[in-house]
């Protein structure tokens, strides 16, 4: 379980990619809502549980949101941006079996030169109270994450949901992503 607790995800892509990927997109609305369903399924340590997730996408995130996070987590680190993240306005809602769901506060669209697209979603996660009454260690994982690849093919398409991370700056200056379990796989997923 300490192993677990203590897993280290060093990564370029997902979550860094998340915020500090240089975008030349700009603020864009959609003409119409997009509907994510998907099934999530566990790794590792959760391997045979599984659940739906269903993403709500009405707008995306700005080039000077993306801006303002980014400064957030210079000067405050993942603290910095958790706040930052709470004080945005929705930009959709995620909802896992068994949640109420919550606001969605980060959500961008990368096109990719193979003509597939790279869906990233980040919100704050809600503690729950117990988590907080009983000082537990997974209430210092505030953040939860999303990405989807959809390609061409509807068959190409892939995805995992981070539950509950955070972001932290290593001694060589490296963004790490620490996560409380484990990532779960996203499978049978359908963009309406």
């Amino acid at each position: 379980m300490r192993r677990l607790m203590n897993m280290v995800l060093v990564t370029v892509g997902a979550m860094s990619l998340i915020l500090l990927t240089n975008t030349a997109s700009s603020a864009q609305k959609l003409p119409k809502r997009i509907t994510i369903q998907a099934t999530a399924m566990g790794t590792s340590t959760q391997m045979g549980r599984n659940a739906s997730v269903t993403l709500l996408i009405e707008e995306l995130t700005t080039d000077e949101e993306r801006a303002g996070l980014l400064e957030a987590f210079q000067e405050k680190g993942n603290e910095g941006l958790v706040n930052a993240l709470s004080k945005m306005k929705s930009k959709g809602r995620m909802s896992v079996t068994g949640t109420l769901g919550y606001d969605v506060a980060y959500a961008k669209i990368f096109p990719q030169p193979d003509g597939s697209t790279v869906l990233r979603m980040v919100t704050d996660r809600p503690v729950l109270f117990g988590e907080r009454w009983a000082s537990t260690r997974s209430a210092d994982y505030e953040l939860a994450g999303v990405e989807i690849v959809i390609g061409k093919d509807k068959k190409a398409r892939a995805g995992t949901l981070y539950p509950a991370a955070r972001l932290k700056l290593n001694k060589k200056n490296e963004l790490e992503l620490q996560l409380y379990q484990n990532p779960w796989n996203l499978v049978n997923i359908m963009k309406r």
